[in-house]
């Protein structure tokens, strides 16, 4: 396959519209972190991109080996979606009505913490495995990481302004996280029944 220009817009769009639970998710970190550090928002934002090209990647290769199965354990991505967000929603709420002292010692999120959110985020990805199928592998790859490079900026600008606004809302931020992590899973569950 031959990687013009239009390989490169299409992929980096398909990036753009696969970002945004990730943009969301990442800004509710920042509202909840407002002194995170940036060694550790760059982890953060390393994690969902990770996700966001490992998925798609994942969803090819489904494509091409054990279609019948993928297509079964679709039905399931907006459940688990949905679970995985409303918890760490419903933690974050929780230490946010507990914590309602300075904004930089509210609770931080841990490694197991984004890896869940990384997951939840990007598991609709898996279904672009469907809308690369044609193309062959190293074309496969190369959109599944220029979907990973978009998420990392889109999700270091949403860490940024979630910074930014949590130092100004200091005690509440965890809770308008929580709030927004809650509402992320619902969009994802609701959306996928329209």
């Amino acid at each position: 396959m031959k990687f013009g220009i239009t390989f490169f817009i299409s992929n980096i769009l398909l990036g753009v519209g696969l970002a945004m639970d990730a943009f969301s998710v990442s800004l509710a970190n920042g509202l909840n972190e407002p002194c995170m550090r940036k060694r550790k928002m760059c982890g953060v934002a390393g994690i969902f991109a990770f996700f966001q090209a490992f998925m798609p990647l994942t969803g090819w290769i489904c494509v091409h080996t054990m279609l019948q199965y993928f297509q079964a354990f679709g039905v399931l991505i907006p459940w688990i979606a949905l679970a995985l967000l409303g918890y760490i929603g419903g933690s974050m709420i929780c230490e946010g009505v507990k914590n309602e002292g300075d904004a930089c010692d509210g609770n931080k999120i841990g490694l197991w913490g984004l890896f869940i959110q990384g997951i939840a985020t990007s598991i609709d990805a898996l279904s672009v495995g469907f809308v690369i199928s044609y193309y062959d592998f190293s074309s496969a790859l190369l959109a599944s990481l220029l979907i990973g490079l978009v998420t990392f900026i889109i999700c270091m600008v949403g860490l940024f302004i979630g910074r930014k606004a949590g130092m100004k809302l200091a005690g509440k931020a965890g809770i308008l996280g929580g709030v927004i992590l809650i509402l992320i899973g619902l969009e994802i569950f609701i959306s996928s029944w329209l």
